[in-house]
């Protein structure tokens, strides 16, 4: 007998409008289905437009009645965030929902962003925090809830505050590491901050547990022929339904976290089940690296500084 997943109810998102990064495939194809099919206006943002009008074409073959619209994004491209940032604030519609899903993870060699920047930090934490800067007016006038989707590997390692962009020593795995805490540092920061300034919007975080995804598999963008031997594991022990989540279970953290009447500010949603691998979605203590606000204040000026903006009202 199959196992029964898990699921959530999605409130009525009717006359939302959602912005979802990463929604090319995977988690975020999957969260930005979901919003549509609440009755959000959903806008994805992407580097690949054919991966992106392959995904448009998902959602609305599942969801006939979606409004879902491409606009393009590179992420590791500050120039290419504050093109985005300038159209959309040139459209000049409020958004309420905003998904900072989008990601690349352990490249096996040190590669950097347009703008000299170690790949993951530059893509996973810098490209977003910009964004953010960018979209603020909009996000404000929308009373935005932000989610922003960290991982598991948040909770180890370090930030390499002596060497961000690893010039000295790459490590792949530690970079990743970096990038994920220095995100969740910025989530709640922005939670801070807005409380503090009255900015209005909610800025929380969520991580997808482990799942069997297209992070870990060949990506030759980022220098990876093949699929990592972690990504094999966690293929397998997916087919075997044991311990990892599946695509759709993994988005529900993330879904929560941005649509839940439950959920708040400054908190961490993710699977409940065994180590936070997989299971229903829940409220879960912040890691232990993202507690200090000495560390989120640092990491919030040290980014304003890196990608030429302020996140200010």
């Amino acid at each position: 007998m199959a196992r029964r997943q898990p699921d959530i109810t999605v409130p009525d998102l009717s006359g939302k409008l959602a912005v979802v990064t990463g929604a090319s495939d995977g988690v975020g194809l999957g969260l930005a289905g979901r919003l549509a099919a609440a009755g959000a206006e959903v806008v994805l943002p992407v580097r690949n437009q054919a991966k992106g009008e392959a995904a448009i074409a998902r959602i609305r073959q599942q969801h006939p009645a979606a409004a879902v619209s491409l606009r393009e994004l590179d992420l590791s491209s500050l120039e290419s965030v504050a093109t985005l940032g300038a159209r959309l604030r040139d459209e000049d519609r409020p958004i309420h929902i905003l998904v900072n899903n989008a990601g690349v993870m352990t490249p096996p060699s040190r590669q950097t962003t347009a703008d000299g920047f170690e790949l993951q930090f530059g893509t996973n934490h810098l490209g977003h925090f910009a964004l953010v800067s960018h979209l603020l007016p909009l996000l404000r006038a929308g009373r935005a809830r932000v989610t922003s989707q960290i991982s598991v590997a948040a909770n180890q390692n370090a930030i390499n505050w002596d060497d961000l962009s690893w010039e000295r020593a790459y490590n792949g795995m530690r970079a990743y590491s970096q990038s994920k805490i220095a995100f969740g540092l910025f989530g709640l920061e922005l939670e801070r901050r807005s409380q503090a300034a009255g900015w209005g919007l909610t800025s929380n975080l969520s991580h997808p547990g482990v799942a069997a995804t297209n992070l870990l598999t060949a990506r030759p963008e980022v220098g990876r022929a093949r699929p990592t031997l972690g990504g094999r594991f966690i293929h397998a022990m997916a087919r075997r339904g044991v311990l990892v989540g599946t695509p759709e279970t993994a988005l529900l953290p993330a879904l929560m976290a941005a649509t839940g009447p439950e959920a708040r500010g400054g908190r961490l949603y993710g699977p409940s089940g065994f180590q936070n691998l997989s299971g229903a979605p829940a409220e879960q203590p912040l890691y232990s690296r993202l507690r200090s606000t000495d560390d989120a204040a640092r990491i919030w000026e040290l980014s304003e500084r890196l990608t030429r903006t302020a996140i200010a009202a």
